[in-house]
C-alpha cells in the first residue's frame, strides 16, 4: 500500500517529511498536540519513531498518529504461564521464542473539528499498511491506551495483553494482524 493512498477520497495519510514541522493540531489533549507540534521532529531525528499526518483536501491535518518497533514478550505477562498460554492461542506450531515482532502506535490524535469514524478509518489503514508492506515481518500492533481510549480501541478489535493494567492510567493492548490476513 502506498503512503500517499487515501482512506476516503477527501483524506490522505502521508509519512511527515525529516524536517517537516506541523503547525497546527488540536484533538483536546494537551500531550497529544504537544507531540505533534513540539516533539515527532526530535523523535524521528533520533530513529525513535515516525509521525504520519492525514490531511483533508485543503493539507490541514485532521488527525496523525506516531509508529515505533516494538514486541510482545515474556516480560509484558505477569509470568511464563501467561505467556506460554498467549503463544499457545496464537501460534498452532508453537514457535519457541521469547518475543514476537510488533509495531506500536505510540501517538494517535484525531482533530475535534473532524467528524467521528476517521479515527477507525486509520486504524485500518495502520493494520493493513502492516500486512501488505510487511517487510519485516510484524504480527501484533500494540498501544499503551490512555484510559479514555481503551473503548475506542477494543471497539477496532485491539485486546488487553494482561491484566496487571487494568487501572493504570495506561493499558497495553494489542491487536493480532494474523486475525485479518486471507
Amino acid at each position: 500500500m502506498e503512503e500517499a493512498e487515501c482512506i476516503q477520497p477527501q483524506y490522505n495519510i502521508r509519512r511527515l517529511e525529516k524536517q517537516e514541522i506541523v503547525k497546527s493540531f488540536d484533538c483536546g489533549d494537551a500531550d497529544l498536540n504537544n507531540f505533534i507540534l513540539n516533539k515527532s521532529l526530535l523523535y524521528r531525528k533520533e530513529l525513535l519513531a515516525v509521525s504520519y499526518a492525514v490531511e483533508d483536501n485543503s493539507k490541514s491535518v485532521i488527525a496523525y498518529f506516531s509508529l515505533a518497533n516494538d514486541r510482545v514478550s515474556l516480560s509484558d505477562f505477569e509470568d511464563k504461564t501467561a505467556f506460554n498460554r498467549f503463544r499457545r492461542h496464537r501460534f498452532v506450531n508453537e514457535k519457541r521464542l521469547k518475543s514476537y515482532p510488533a509495531v506500536k502506535i505510540c501517538r494517535f490524535g484525531v482533530d475535534l473539528m473532524v467528524k467521528k469514524h476517521i479515527g477507525t478509518r486509520v486504524l485500518n489503514f495502520i493494520k493493513s499498511y502492516f500486512i501488505e508492506d510487511n517487510k519485516t515481518g510484524c504480527r501484533f500492533i500494540t498501544v499503551d491506551a490512555y484510559s479514555s481510549a481503551i473503548p475506542f480501541d477494543l471497539k477496532n478489535g485491539f485486546e488487553p495483553l494482561t491484566s496487571d493494567d487494568e487501572n493504570d492510567a495506561t493499558r497495553l493492548l494489542y491487536f493480532d494482524l494474523n486475525d485479518i490476513v486471507d
